[in-house]
């Protein structure tokens, strides 16, 4: 569900909780949608407990998760509202980032910049379907 990426420099927990906002996002996470428990994900993603703790704690802080004690961590209702639109700047900024990851990582796997583009082609008309 959620991946993480030891050699990305960008933190684990921002990159999980990156991750978890995306999922809810998407829709794939939707209200009511149970998280793994703080130490299954831990396991599952090979990092320590108190990380994604401490991302549940923010996210529940920040009214996109709701901890019920003895019952698990959900998605809230209302979650949909606490996603942070980021401003015009804020995307572009974000979107040259990954836009450079993608091109370094597919560089390093012999992938040219036209196989990203028809594979991205690829995947919108199978989400459009």
């Amino acid at each position: 569900m959620f991946t993480v990426d030891a050699g990305d420099p960008t933190p684990i927990y921002a990159q999980l909780e990156r991750a978890i906002r995306a999922e809810i996002a998407a829709g794939r996470l939707v209200a009511g949608s149970q998280l793994p428990t703080v130490r299954q994900l831990a396991v599952d993603l090979r990092i320590n407990a108190n990380t994604v703790a401490k991302v549940y704690s923010e996210l529940e802080r920040a009214g996109v998760l709701s901890t019920q004690r003895g019952v698990g961590t959900f998605v809230r209702e209302s979650a949909e509202m606490h996603l942070a639109k980021p401003s015009a700047r804020e995307r572009e900024r974000a979107l040259n980032q990954l836009t450079d990851k993608i091109l370094a990582d597919a560089h390093a796997l012999g992938v040219t910049m036209d196989e990203i583009i028809r594979h991205l082609e690829s995947r919108r008309h199978k989400e459009r379907e």
